[in-house]
C-alpha cells in the first residue's frame, strides 16, 4: 500500500506539489492525471525516492522513504518517462547490469532478467545495442529493468509512449495482469488508457489533487444528467417548445441542422426515463423521430473541467504559512 500525506513540495518560492494526499491500495491500479506542469513528475519523483519533499511523508508498505529509502525503494519499481538505459549497453547486459544494482543474487540474475525479457517481448532484441533500438524497443527495456526483482510496487510513467498500436496493447494487457501481484501507479496523458485498465484515478492541476475517485463515479458526478441526441422533423419552434416543456428536460444545450424541417436537439435530461417519456410526446404531436442516442459526459470532458478551473485563491494567512514551511524562504528574503 502507498500512503501520501500533505506531499508539498518547493522550487525556490513557486510550490509546484501543494498539500497532495491520496492512498493506493494492495493489488489495486491508479491512473495519476494532470495537465503539463500540473505537478505529476515532482509527486512521482518524490514517491520514488528521487527527490526530497519539502514537506509531508509518503509510506511505502509502512516505510518512511525519507526515513528509511533503502528499504522503500527496494519495494518499488520506477519506469520513468525517459527510460534509465545505457545506449552503449546490449540490452540483456544491461539488464543483468540492472539486476545487480537492484541486489538480485547473482545466481537469480539470469532466470530474472529472462524472465522480464519473455515478459515484455524483448528477448529477440538481448544482443543488440539499446542505442541501436526504436523508441518503442527502449521503452520495452526500461520497463523490463522496472521489473526485475519483481518489486510489489510500480510507478510508471508514460509506459507506451513510442510504442505502436499492436505493442501498447501487449502492455496495457501485460499491466492489467501484473495488478495480481503488485501495486501500480501509472501516469498517462492517453485517457482511454487510464480508462482502458485503470480502478481509480487522481486528478491534479496547479500542484492540487481536484478529484480522486472511480472513473464512472467522475463522469456520473461532472454532469447535470444524460445528454439526448434526438433527430425529429417538424418545425423547430414547436418541437424545442414541446422539448423544452417535458418535464426533467434541464435544457436543450444545441440544435443542429440536419435537412429542411429537421433538426437534431442535444438536450440535457434527469435520467434515462425522461427519454421515454419525451418520444412518445413528439409521436403523440406528429413529429416523426428518425435517430435518437444518449451520453454521459466521458473522462476526457471529466478532465477538461476539472483542470481548466483556476488554482484556489489562498488568504494572507495561508500565503504565509506557506512561506514559515519553505526552508528556502529565509528571513531576508521577507
Amino acid at each position: 500500500m502507498i500512503e501520501i500525506r500533505n506531499l508539498t513540495k518547493f522550487y525556490g518560492h513557486n510550490a509546484a506539489v501543494k498539500n497532495v494526499s491520496f492512498n493506493v491500495n494492495d493489488n489495486e491500479i491508479l491512473g495519476f492525471l494532470g495537465p503539463n506542469g500540473a505537478g505529476k513528475s515532482s509527486t512521482m519523483n518524490i514517491i520514488t525516492g528521487y527527490l526530497p519533499s519539502t514537506s509531508g511523508t509518503v509510506l511505502i508498505n509502512g516505510v518512511d522513504i525519507a526515513e528509511n529509502p533503502a528499504a522503500a525503494k527496494k519495494q518499488i519499481g520506477y519506469l520513468p518517462e525517459i527510460p534509465p538505459v545505457y545506449q552503449d549497453m546490449k540490452v540483456k547486459e544491461y539488464l543483468k547490469f540492472a539486476a545487480g544494482i537492484k541486489g538480485i543474487k547473482k545466481r537469480d540474475r539470469n532466470a530474472q532478467v529472462e524472465d522480464v525479457m519473455d515478459k515484455l517481448k524483448i528477448k529477440d532484441m538481448e544482443k543488440r545495442l539499446i542505442r541501436n533500438l526504436s523508441k518503442g524497443y527502449k521503452q520495452r527495456v526500461g520497463f523490463a529493468q522496472a521489473l526485475l526483482g519483481n518489486p510489489p510496487i510500480l510507478i510508471l510513467d508514460e509506459p507506451t509512449v513510442g510504442l505502436d498500436p499492436a505493442q501498447v496493447i501487449e502492455v496495457r494487457n501485460l499491466i492489467t495482469s501484473l495488478k495480481k501481484n503488485h501495486t501500480i501507479i501509472l501516469s498517462s496523458h492517453i485517457l482511454q488508457e487510464i480508462q482502458a485498465i485503470c480502478d481509480k484515478v487522481v486528478i491534479i492541476s496547479h500542484g492540487e489533487i481536484r478529484a480522486i475517485d472511480t472513473i464512472k463515479n467522475l463522469e456520473d458526478s461532472m454532469g447535470e444528467g444524460i445528454v439526448l441526441h434526438l433527430t425529429a422533423d417538424g418545425p423547430r419552434e414547436a418541437v424545442s417548445y414541446l422539448i423544452e416543456n417535458t418535464s426533467g428536460v434541464l435544457k436543450i444545450e444545441d440544435i443542429t441542422y440536419v435537412k429542411s424541417n429537421c433538426y437534431t436537439y442535444h438536450i440535457k435530461i434527469d435520467n434515462e426515463d425522461v427519454k421515454k417519456e419525451l418520444m412518445s410526446s413528439l409521436i403523440k404531436n406528429d413529429f416523426e423521430i428518425s435517430d435518437v442516442s444518449s451520453s454521459k459526459p466521458s473522462l476526457e470532458e471529466v478532465f477538461v473541467r476539472l483542470t481548466s478551473k483556476p488554482a484556489a485563491k489562498k488568504s494572507l494567512n495561508e500565503l504565509l504559512e506557506e512561506m514559515d514551511n519553505n526552508p528556502d524562504f529565509n528571513e531576508e528574503e521577507r
